[in-house]
């Protein structure tokens, strides 16, 4: 029997491929926003920030380093305890879904989707609520996978399906549900964002990620040893065959 695959999980040995992913993809997330935030002129400081599709925290704790005043949402109970016990009190964390989050219009400055776009069911929904809550002139950040055959052999076979690799609950991630840069941009341009950018990110080794993943699947290493053995690089001019962030404002 292999291992637990659990997300949120505390228990000893369970796999997170979800708290995986947020420690491999730290690095280029926060390279992508303060390089966009720096071309746009946007101090943070005194700027608010929601980060959707949280998790452990990581991001939202990387964003209020920058001077943003964070609040950070997740779905899960869980993953908003341990956030909480890790922080230092500078973000505001609360559980809520990005299809009803629950908060007052034109809130934040910024918003950050992570791990949320090719997990909803209801990307117009989750798009309306961030047209909602974004201020004028401010700047909605996401990352997702786009659907291509690579993406499908990744996140559908080798995440979920393949024994040896396997870091991912099955059905977290569907066909149906990873979208193309184009259908992206059609759905932020419904609620009246214009997509400014698509910037394709990748493993800087993929054989160095396929041994890391085994390594973790196998018990062998721990999540921090993950993201010490990969690291990833971002592709500005690079078509996204798997992966890729972008960035949205409102249009005027």
């Amino acid at each position: 029997m292999g291992p637990a695959i659990e997300l949120d999980s505390r228990a000893a040995g369970a796999i997170d491929g979800r708290h995986i992913r947020a420690l491999t993809f730290q690095d280029v997330r926060m390279e992508y926003v303060t390089s966009v935030l720096n071309r746009l002129d946007i101090p943070c400081s005194g700027r608010t920030a929601l980060v959707i599709g949280s998790g452990r925290g990581l991001l939202a704790q990387g964003l209020a380093r920058l001077g943003l005043g964070v609040v950070a949402l997740d779905p899960s109970r869980e993953a908003t305890a341990m956030a909480q016990e890790a922080d230092t009190g500078s973000v505001q964390y609360m559980t809520a879904r990005a299809e009803d989050p629950g908060l007052a219009d034109a809130s934040f400055d910024v918003l950050f989707y992570a791990d949320t776009f090719e997990i909803t069911d209801d990307l117009d929904r989750v798009v309306a609520h961030a047209a909602r809550l974004l201020r004028p002139g401010g700047v909605l950040f996401y990352d997702t996978v786009n659907r291509t055959p690579l993406s499908r052999l990744i996140y559908l076979g080798a995440f979920q399906a393949l024994p040896q690799t396997r870091i991912m609950p099955r059905g977290r991630y569907t066909a149906a549900r990873l979208r193309t840069p184009a259908e992206v941009a059609s759905a932020l341009a419904a609620h009246g964002l214009k997509n400014e950018d698509v910037c394709s990110f990748k493993p800087t080794n993929v054989l160095d990620l396929v041994k890391a993943t085994v390594a973790r699947r196998s018990g062998k290493i721990d999540d921090r040893a993950v993201k010490e053995m990969t690291s990833f690089i971002l592709e500005p001019e690079g078509k996204p065959l798997v992966t890729y962030l972008g960035h949205a404002r409102t249009k005027h």
